[in-house]
């Protein structure tokens, strides 16, 4: 470990006694569903999505459902997430994806999950971490913002950002 980084052991520490147990707070019951709640996630709570997912996941219950859907009932029970139109093409595309390339199953392999609709480095890091294995950091705006705070890095970059506290912190961690 870098000399710069001697404090990352101890504020591994510190956040493992507190999150002995780290997940997210989406709810679901199946990569399809963490995926589908993660893409609508962005800009939005994890609360929001969860007041919105049980009638989405009970009305598209899977892919081949979602990938049929009509657009305009998709933003209707969307809406409240913001974004609702971009979400909606992208959650209709990722179900898409997963029928033409997939079989209908969620990939837990990171370069065929970005190659989803609506799916970039975070959302996939989400998937794996629950459901697969984990080869990245999730950096949302809350890390990035802690990372520089605590001197990790200075980037505002995502990408860069998770490769450099990769760098700095244990896989396992």
């Amino acid at each position: 470990m870098k000399k710069k980084y001697k404090h990352t052991k101890q504020i591994i520490t510190i956040l493992n006694n507190i999150y002995n147990n780290p997940t997210t707070d989406l709810i679901h019951n199946s990569p399809y569903q963490l995926l589908i709640a993660t893409i609508l996630s962005a800009q939005c709570t994890d609360k929001q999505v969860n007041a919105i997912t049980p009638q989405l996941f009970t009305t598209y219950s899977n892919p081949h459902s979602l990938a049929n859907a009509n657009t305009e009932e998709i933003e209707n029970i969307i809406h409240s997430t913001g974004f609702y139109h971009n979400k909606a093409k992208n959650i209709i595309g990722c179900a898409n994806g997963l029928i033409e390339n997939y079989s209908g199953e969620v990939p837990l392999v990171m370069e065929d999950l970005v190659t989803l609709s609506g799916v970039g480095r975070k959302t996939a890091n989400c998937i794996l971490s629950v459901y697969g294995e984990t080869v990245g950091i999730v950096v949302d705006t809350h890390v990035i913002r802690l990372s520089n705070l605590l001197g990790f890095t200075k980037s505002k970059n995502a990408i860069k950002i998770e490769e450099e506290l990769m760098e700095i912190i244990d896989k396992k961690d």
